[in-house]
């Protein structure tokens, strides 16, 4: 795939001289933040501030509120995640997602299975929005990554997500008008068993008008060890938002919707597990690369930052995320901190603090 275009051409907003927001950079913290201690809760949340985010992604899982029935409410946990985000100035984006036992279809035996009835999650959708809007949220991102059969079982779905997804965007917005819905961050991935490339997700939801129920496409274009801002002759995810023959941006303009901001809901890199880590040098790029080190981290959210504020569409960077989920080197997943298990800072923390105040006002 031939790269075409240029990120910083003069059909990218700023570039063309109209008005548009400053770029929006979070941090994502999945559903850790729900179940952190009140001393690790303001910790996290006081190094998204340090950085200078504006925004913090947590998920607000349907299971842990409603596990036991429609009739019942669990809200403390987030109520908290909430609170302490306000008192600091942020914004949240709250990931709908992830099906209670009740209300899964028979013989699922799994969270990630879509629910049953898609009126019993816009229900529970409504509910947040009446709970959260008057408490400053108004931003919902539906599901993660539906285009991967790791979160939607069995396997992906278009036509059923959009049934999710406009289900869900007419709820918020009744309980709220002012409510903004980001369609679930995609994964990059090309199609094969268990997967659906994101142009061609977003393509089967745009056919259904799913793209006119959304204020932004969520995305997840990790490049590692590749930086954002690399030009490449086969198109890494970032390029495949805009650069591409093949792209986000092509789909949506396809569908009429050329302007649609693209939501850059995760990006990061690891920097342990199995296998090799590369430190950006050709050399160090392999079949065995699962992981790139410190130094390169820190290059790559500084670049991520900076790209980000230049490609066309895109609206929002949140980096993922604030603390290694643990110190295992069996999985490359559990590294993917600005901080190493122990809270020690990686030099990707001042890098990414450094970028962002670069931004200027």
């Amino acid at each position: 795939m031939t790269p075409t275009g240029d990120p910083r051409d003069n059909t990218h907003p700023r570039a063309a001289g109209r008005p548009a927001a400053r770029l929006r950079v979070g941090i994502s913290y999945g559903d850790r933040l729900v179940w952190m201690s009140d001393r690790d809760l303001t910790a996290a949340l006081d190094d998204a501030v340090m950085v200078g985010a504006r925004w913090v992604r947590a998920d607000l899982a349907w299971r842990d509120v409603q596990p036991d029935g429609p009739d019942g409410y669990r809200w403390q946990p987030f109520d908290r995640v909430v609170a302490a985000a306000g008192a600091r100035g942020l914004n949240v984006l709250a990931v709908l997602a992830y099906t209670p036992p009740w209300a899964r279809p028979g013989g699922c035996g799994s969270d990630k299975c879509p629910p049953a009835d898609p009126g019993a999650f816009a229900a529970f959708a409504a509910s947040a929005a009446h709970r959260y809007a008057p408490r400053g949220v108004h931003t919902w991102e539906i599901w993660n990554e539906p285009n991967l059969g790791g979160f939607w079982h069995p396997a992906p779905d278009p036509a059923a997500y959009t049934a999710l997804l406009a289900a869900a965007a007419r709820a918020l917005r009744v309980a709220d008008p002012r409510a903004r819905v980001v369609l679930g961050g995609l994964a990059a991935v090309r199609t094969g068993a268990g997967r659906v490339a994101q142009t061609d997700f977003l393509a089967a939801v745009a056919a259904r008008d799913g793209h006119r129920m959304v204020d932004a496409v969520g995305y997840h274009p990790y490049t590692y060890p590749y930086l954002a801002g690399a030009v490449t002759q086969w198109g890494t995810a970032w390029e495949r938002i805009g650069r591409t023959d093949v792209s986000l941006r092509g789909v949506l303009a396809r569908y009429g919707t050329p302007d649609l901001p693209v939501w850059v809901t995760e990006y990061g890199a690891p920097t342990g597990g199995p296998g090799h880590a590369s430190d950006g040098r050709p050399s160090t790029i392999d079949a065995q690369t699962t992981h790139v080190t410190e130094a390169w981290q820190a290059a790559i959210a500084a670049d991520a930052v900076r790209t980000a504020e230049d490609t066309a569409l895109v609206d929002a960077l949140i980096w993922y995320c604030e603390r290694d989920l643990s110190d295992d080197r069996s999985s490359n997943e559990n590294f993917y901190g600005l901080r190493r298990f122990d809270g020690s800072a990686k030099p990707a923390l001042t890098a990414l603090r450094g970028a962002v105040a670069a931004l200027g006002g």
